[in-house]
């Protein structure tokens, strides 16, 4: 008799909790438009960043951004948590791994795996804005 109660509490308890999950993305499901142009950027306290959030919270998990690289910045090889994938705005991302070099200009995309060593950087002329969206919270753990 006490099995079969906690089994049946622990059911509406998941269908509880899965009802409540299912009104809260259906809230959070809206149209998003915003211009690259127009965003609201913020820098990044390492400097040669600067960043607007479309949605989500990349200190939190899935998000996506508007990124900008000022010309000739360099990120360093380093590491992601989560895949990243970017589409190239305007300028160039520029970007190394093992494979070789990539210049990702604009209209193109490049996905990133997470934990995937590489480099990346700006143009040394134009910099570069993209879309930037990843699978998880943003991290970026320098590589040896």
């Amino acid at each position: 008799m006490k099995k079969s109660f906690f089994v049946s509490a622990v059911t509406a308890l998941t269908i509880v909790v899965g009802l409540v999950a299912v009104a809260q993305a259906q809230k959070d499901k809206q149209v998003i438009y915003v211009s690259s142009a127009q965003a609201t950027y913020k820098a990044s306290p390492r400097g040669g960043v600067s960043m607007a959030a479309l949605w989500g919270e990349m200190d939190k998990g899935p998000h996506a951004t508007f990124t900008k690289f000022d010309p000739g910045y360099d990120a360093g090889m380093h590491t992601h948590t989560s895949d990243v994938w970017i589409v190239v705005i305007k300028g160039a991302y520029l970007y190394k791994d093992e494979a070789g070099e990539r210049r990702v200009g604009s209209g193109d995309f490049l996905r990133v795996p997470g934990g995937h060593k590489h480099w990346s950087g700006g143009d040394k002329t134009e910099g570069a804005l993209f879309y930037e969206e990843a699978s998880g919270k943003f991290d970026s753990t320098p590589a040896k």
